[in-house]
């Protein structure tokens, strides 16, 4: 009994650290800009989606769109979609054929507040990609590859604020959506 109540107890500890560590390294599911004028949120459709695979076609049951709420006007629209982006991204995409959709990707929301960077996070998509959000723009970000712009992430915003402050870094963190999260554990 002794046995069984120390497990259980390590189980909910340690599922509980990493829940904590993915949201020091990830804002899940929704994201405040720097500004604070807005946020960025999945949202759940309420359809299935049928795509094609590489090797078969599969059913996303829960597919996501990501949406912006902005506070001044109360407004909520869909930012990227199901409904154009998997079209622009196969168009933009000169080496890539199959479907990538809006939970495939980390957001990093840079400190202009308009310009989102997505980093293919699982699939065979080796590009990523640049949205205006205020343009709704849709391009490749010329960049030589994932790890380079993570590593960039950091280094921008490192640094000493005054003579007076010790060296700190911020971290970049990405909007990653659940159902990304959900198919890596």
């Amino acid at each position: 009994m002794k046995f069984l109540s120390f497990l259980l107890i390590f189980v909910f500890y340690f599922n509980s650290s990493i829940s904590k560590e993915i949201d020091d390294i990830f804002f899940v599911g929704k994201m405040e800009s720097y500004n604070q004028k807005f946020t960025l949120y999945f949202k759940t459709r309420e359809k299935a989606i049928v795509a094609r695979g590489k090797n078969f076609n599969y059913i996303t049951d829960y597919p996501q769109d990501l949406y912006i709420y902005n506070y001044f006007t109360k407004e909520e629209v869909p930012l990227i979609s199901y409904d154009w982006f998997p079209k622009k991204a196969k168009t933009i995409s000169k080496n890539y054929k199959y479907p990538v959709f809006p939970e495939d990707f980390a957001y990093y929301l840079l400190n202009d507040n308009n310009t989102l960077i997505l980093v293919s996070a699982f699939k065979d998509y080796n590009q990523n990609l640049i949205y205006n959000i205020d343009k709704k723009e849709l391009t490749i970000y010329k960049s030589r590859g994932k790890l380079n712009f993570i590593i960039s992430t950091y280094a921008q915003i490192c640094g000493y604020k005054s003579h007076k402050n010790n060296f700190e870094c911020k971290i970049y963190k990405p909007l990653i959506s659940k159902n990304l999260l959900n198919s890596i554990e």
